[in-house]
């Protein structure tokens, strides 16, 4: 791993940078430094994405099981998504506020360690654990870009109440589109979320039989996933629309958040 640790080291380096110039852009709508952020991005997905080849290709399992891989496979995804998505529908503030939460996520990961001790390792390598892990980063992507379409909805919103006709506002998509796009993310995440849940409780029940049940983050992740199904019902049913429901939808991603750190209250979620 030494010999691809430059790959990580660069990695965050031109990340910083591209998000510095996403955020120029963001504050002077300047296209050039928009343009060099792009690049900069394309790059920092490309090094990611070695990196991620390089540990797959010296480690013997899908590397998702340590709190460094987990996030930095959750940095992936969001950079990944955010490009995809921006090229779709071209949004440049989306890839903005993406890629300040994949940084901040990135470097959180340089704090934790890389590998667990290999017997500790051997006693949590399953399938079933690789596919938890991954789908539940996946619907943790889902659900940050719910959240961004609904900071940029109630950016909007705010900038329209109090009548501010700026270069932003004429760069944010309709308020219907963002909150048309914030719900089509939680309809992605709260499915994902599910599977990965049913299929995290089926190893749980494995290792450690019923006792899992008395597990905190357990109980932490059907909060969450209620919390979204019940935000899906509102907005369904045409109970809560707009504004509120933009709130509620960031009060939902303040419960994810909690339920993520509740890891260290995990019995059987220490290993990460």
């Amino acid at each position: 791993m030494a010999d691809a640790r430059w790959i990580y080291d660069l990695t965050i380096f031109l990340y910083a940078a591209s998000v510095l110039f996403y955020f120029n852009d963001f504050l002077l709508s300047n296209r050039k430094a928009n343009h060099i952020a792009f690049g900069l991005l394309a790059v920092v997905w490309l090094l990611q994405t070695a990196f991620f080849v390089s540990q797959m290709a010296v480690k013997a399992y899908f590397p998702v099981l340590t709190l460094f891989e987990t996030l930095f496979f959750y940095s992936w995804v969001l950079v990944t998504v955010s490009m995809v998505i921006n090229y779709l529908f071209r949004i440049d503030l989306l890839i903005f506020f993406t890629n300040v939460i994949g940084f901040v996520v990135l470097v959180l990961s340089m704090f934790f360690p890389e590998t667990t001790p290999l017997a500790q390792m051997k006693a949590v390598v399953s399938e079933l654990l690789f596919i938890h892990i991954t789908i539940a980063i996946l619907s943790y992507a889902a659900f940050s870009l719910s959240l961004i379409f609904s900071v940029m909805f109630l950016l909007q919103h705010n900038l329209l109440k109090r009548k501010r006709w700026n270069p932003l506002l004429r760069r944010l998509p309709s308020l219907d589109r963002l909150e048309m796009f914030s719900h089509r993310m939680n309809m992605i995440g709260v499915p994902l979320l599910l599977i990965a849940m049913i299929l995290g409780m089926i190893w749980a029940y494995l290792v450690l039989g019923n006792d899992f049940w008395l597990d905190a983050k357990v109980w932490m992740s059907i909060l969450v996933l209620g919390a979204y199904m019940l935000l899906l019902y509102q907005r369904l049913a045409d109970k809560v629309q707009g504004r509120r429901l933009a709130v509620w939808n960031l009060a939902a991603f303040s419960i994810l958040l909690l339920n993520v750190l509740s890891t260290e209250l995990s019995k059987f979620h220490q290993w990460l």
